[in-house]
């Protein structure tokens, strides 16, 4: 199966999360970006893959990213195919549940959509692993977009009820972030991943997962990128937001917030600062119109919990048409947020990549 994102800066997904391998097909690809640091990618991938750490399933996968095709077309832009291999399945924890949907994920209506002979193992192609060739589009975009002086950060905002403070939407400090190593909390106080890390081994202790906020920061934006309705930066960035896993509600500046302002307490008042135009606050989260203000882009996203949990739940049996228990078994994490982290820096450079292109 295949998905698709993006207009000039396309990149299409495609595999499953136990099928031989997953992986990605970029084109429109700026000729300067094709020559970037494999070795910072897959560092950069190391931070999302499984298997490190007490936070995260103990699937071990390498995600060691493989270039099978590469290319520079006549009009200057470059056209990439990268693979990375699925080397620890365990398809055996789901074979029973070919006909039991588990509840949360998307078995039931994906079962409608595409039939039984889709590959549902492991998630198949809706599973949390198709962020990782995300990451290698993401990644490669992020070391272009860092040549322009534009920089992309992110954090664990919320972890159930922990929390960790909220970027400055002036000055977002994404060089404190902390934790930016594989397995671990990415956060900017260290108080807060202690608080974190205790509300995510509960919810493991009792067979449970917990839901989590990210909040992720675009500096060095210019002006004036971007364009009305469908051609905003937030129609641009959302919809690749919510291609992954688990997101089920994203905000830009104040998002949900300002339904309960007033207009003089939402607008952003502009001055004057060095012969420059800046604004004094940024509930806009940089972005007015669909169209980028110089100010810091600042957006939120909600994950769900993991849907896969020890406990028993209630479904049915389709091949049967009965009610069934159903207890899941397998290697899933507790807080899929955690390994998030930099597939939502990757959404976000490669959304970017599209708008700056």
């Amino acid at each position: 199966m295949e998905s698709t994102f993006g207009r000039k800066f396309k990149v299409t997904i495609f595999g499953g999360s136990h099928e031989p391998e997953i992986g990605v097909r970029i084109e429109g690809l700026p000729g300067e970006a094709m020559d970037f640091d494999e070795e910072r990618l897959q560092q950069f991938l190391d931070l999302r893959a499984p298997g490190n750490g007490p936070f995260a399933t103990k699937r071990k996968e390498p995600d060691r990213f493989i270039v099978t095709d590469r290319a520079l077309g006549p009009d200057g832009t470059g056209s990439l195919r990268a693979v990375i291999k699925n080397t620890d399945q365990r398809s055996g924890d789901y074979k029973k549940l070919a006909d039991v949907p588990r509840p949360g994920h998307a078995d039931f209506p994906a079962r409608y959509r595409y039939g039984s002979d889709l590959n549902m193992a492991g998630g198949g192609p809706f599973s949390g692993r198709m962020t990782a060739p995300l990451c290698i589009a993401g990644g490669i975009a992020l070391q272009a977009l860092e040549k322009k002086g534009i920089r992309i950060g992110a954090h664990l905002l919320s972890v159930g009820s922990a929390s960790d403070r909220a970027f400055d939407p002036l000055r977002p400090e994404i060089d404190e972030i902390t934790g930016l190593v594989p397995g671990e909390l990415a956060v900017l106080e260290e108080a807060a991943r202690e608080k974190m890390a205790s509300e995510i081994m509960n919810a493991k202790d009792e067979g449970d997962s917990i839901g989590a906020v990210i909040e992720v920061a675009a500096l060095g934006l210019p002006v004036g990128k971007g364009g009305a309705m469908y051609d905003g930066v937030e129609s641009i960035l959302s919809p690749i937001y919510f291609g992954i896993p688990a997101v089920k509600a994203v905000e830009f500046g104040a998002g949900a917030r300002v339904a309960s302002m007033r207009g003089s307490e939402n607008n952003d008042a502009y001055y004057m600062e060095g012969g420059e135009v800046a604004a004094r606050t940024n509930n806009a989260g940089g972005l007015l119109g669909g169209i980028t203000t110089g100010m810091p882009l600042i957006a939120r996203l909600s994950f769900k919990p993991t849907p896969s949990i020890s406990k028993v739940q209630e479904s049915v049996n389709l091949k049967e048409m009965r009610a069934e228990q159903l207890k899941i078994e397998g290697r899933h994490d507790p807080c899929v947020a955690v390994r998030a982290v930099p597939a939502v820096v990757a959404a976000t450079a490669a959304g970017l990549m599209d708008v700056l292109i």
